[in-house]
This record gives C-alpha cells, sequence and structure tokens, in this order.
C-alpha cells in the first residue's frame, strides 16, 4: 500500500514539474546558453509559443524581437515587438520592464531600419500617438522626421524634415532624443558643428562613439540611402594602446584571422527588400576591391531579401578593411 502511494505522489509531482508554465526568466536563460545566435532565435521562437500566461509570452516576444534587431533582421524584429505590444498585460518577473507605447517605438525604428516607412507610419498613428508620456511624444516626432527622410528621393526632400529637426533641438521637451537629433542633423549635412555639439554635451553617448569614428552606423537602408546635403566625416577613433598592449593585440588579431579562415567565409554587408538597393551597395564595394556578391532569402513571411556579402580572402583581414572603408559588417558562415 505504502508503495503504490509513493509511486502515484512521485508520479504526480513528475506530471507538475512536466506540465509547469514555462517562465519568460527560465527561456531566455536557456536560450543564452545555445552555441549559436540563429540557435537561440530557433529556441526562443518555438517555445513562445507553447507560453499561455500573457506577461511571459509578452517579455519573451520583447527578447526575441531585441536579438533579431541586433542581427539586423529588422522586418521580423518589429513584427515580434508588434505582437508584444497588443499583448495586454504587466511585466514579468525577473525581466526587463518596458511599457507597450516603449515596444511600440521599437517596433518603429526596426520598421524604419528595414526602409518600411508605411509600417512604421502606421505604428506611429496607432494609440501611441496620445500618450501622456513626454519621452513617448519625443521619440514620437523624432521617428515621424525619420520617417520622411526615409520616403525622401532627393536632397531638396530633405529640406523641410531638416527645419523639424533643427527646430526640435531646441526644444527642453526633446532633451532626451537630443544626441539624436544632432547625429541626424551631422549625418544629413556634413556640418562639424553637430558633431561637436554632440561630443561636447553627450561625450559618454553612443553618437558620440560614431562621431568619433570608435564605432559604425549600421548600413541599414535608411542610414544609407536616405540623400544627403553634406558629408558627415567620422574621426580615426579614439582609442590607444600603448606599445606592449599594440604587440599583444597584433598577435591576437593574427590569432583571431586565423580561426576566421577556417572559421568565416564570408561577411554580410547589407540586406534588403528591393534589389536595386542592394545593387547599389555591391557596385560600391566591388569598385573599392571587395570580392562581393548578392544572395536572396525568403523568410516565413513571404518576403525576399537581398543580402549582399564579401567573400573572406587569403589576407584573413577583410573584415578589417571593410570596417576601415566605413562598412560595418557581420560574420556568416
Amino acid at each position: 500500500m505504502k508503495k503504490s502511494i509513493l509511486f502515484f505522489a512521485a508520479f504526480f509531482i513528475f506530471q507538475s514539474l512536466f506540465c509547469a508554465e514555462l517562465t519568460a526568466r527560465f527561456v531566455t536563460v536557456e536560450a543564452a546558453k545555445k552555441d549559436t545566435v540563429e540557435e537561440s532565435i530557433e529556441y526562443l521562437k518555438s517555445n513562445a509559443k507553447t507560453i499561455s500566461n500573457p506577461a511571459e509570452k509578452r517579455a519573451v516576444y520583447i527578447f526575441l524581437a531585441s536579438l533579431l534587431e541586433q542581427m539586423a533582421f529588422f522586418d521580423e524584429a518589429q513584427k515580434y515587438y508588434a505582437m508584444a505590444a497588443g499583448i495586454s498585460a504587466s511585466d514579468a518577473q525577473g525581466m526587463p520592464k518596458k511599457t507597450n507605447e516603449q515596444i511600440v517605438l521599437d517596433a518603429v525604428r526596426c520598421a524604419l531600419s528595414s526602409g518600411d516607412f508605411a509600417t512604421a507610419d502606421s505604428y506611429l498613428n496607432s494609440a501611441v500617438r496620445n500618450s501622456k508620456d513626454g519621452t513617448v511624444q519625443a521619440y514620437i516626432k523624432l521617428y515621424s522626421q525619420w520617417s520622411e527622410l526615409c520616403k525622401a528621393d532627393s536632397a531638396s526632400d530633405i529640406n523641410e524634415p531638416i527645419l523639424m529637426l533643427q527646430a526640435y533641438s531646441k526644444m527642453d521637451s526633446m532633451e532626451c532624443v537630443r544626441p539624436s537629433i544632432f547625429l541626424t542633423l551631422w549625418y544629413l549635412t556634413g556640418d562639424k558643428n553637430y558633431a561637436s555639439e554632440i561630443e561636447k554635451f553627450y561625450p559618454s553617448s553612443v553618437e558620440a562613439a560614431i562621431v568619433k569614428g570608435d564605432v559604425q552606423l549600421l548600413p541599414t537602408p535608411f542610414w544609407f540611402f536616405v540623400p544627403k546635403t553634406g558629408e558627415a566625416e567620422q574621426g580615426t577613433g579614439t582609442f590607444t594602446l600603448s606599445e606592449y598592449d599594440a604587440k599583444d593585440d597584433s598577435i591576437n588579431q593574427n590569432d583571431a584571422n586565423s580561426e576566421n579562415e577556417t572559421k568565416t567565409t564570408k561577411w554580410q554587408l547589407g540586406l534588403f527588400k528591393t534589389e536595386s538597393n542592394a545593387k547599389l551597395l555591391l557596385d560600391e564595394v566591388v569598385k573599392k576591391g571587395f570580392d562581393a556578391y548578392i544572395t536572396s532569402e525568403k523568410r516565413a513571411s513571404g518576403t525576399v531579401y537581398y543580402i549582399v556579402l564579401v567573400r573572406e580572402d587569403k589576407t584573413g583581414n577583410v573584415a578589417e578593411r571593410l570596417r576601415s572603408a566605413g562598412y560595418d559588417c557581420y560574420a556568416v558562415d
């Protein structure tokens, strides 16, 4: 009799554990243990479908969208952000806090990064437009002008957005996005005064790092194809090494290059919905001496993307040369 009771008790405990609801915290931690980012993404997608708790599902969608955005899969990222924003729920325990209005803005940013201004506008004209949050309203104004820039076909089309951004840069209510405003104006006009403002008042910002040349802008359709009235010149970088560190860095770089030769065969520069835009980038990098080509990829949504890739060569330093030429790139197998 005792054995029967123990058996059923053990069986009940096993069933309870097996049927326990997955949490966002558990799923995201497990995803981080995967060998590749691609495996992490697939794990998150698969497990998000099985979660029924709205708060936990929302948190997984947010985490998945942020990972996709980091990988420059902007179209997918905006869809998962939108799915998260469509769930009416509080923040999941142990996960970053984020309002649905903030998530909608994340979706807008990703839509613009993929050149999809129509979707970005639809998000901007949703209920988020009536937000009482001053920071949200500041981003709505900024992203609205980015959307106008995304639609521009010629330099004359950016005159009005430039005027609006210049006006916004002087408003106290736009302080939270002022570094982005200055960066946009610098990028569009090449005016060094905007770069100086960033370095003077926001020296620790990402925008300052871009101006200094310490980091590169992603080669997204929005930044790459927007018309400009001047050429913004980045600095050469502010990181310096001592002679001893430089020797170590050279050794480490050689080791990294040797490893890359066995692991990396090509580098991704851009992801485009329009083949003609991909060809523009292709022609540019080929003229600079890189062995580049275009491949296409059809996503589950049915959307076809055109990807610009550069082959690694015997020198093993193609990525370094691409970044020196002003292109950000990602290793792909």
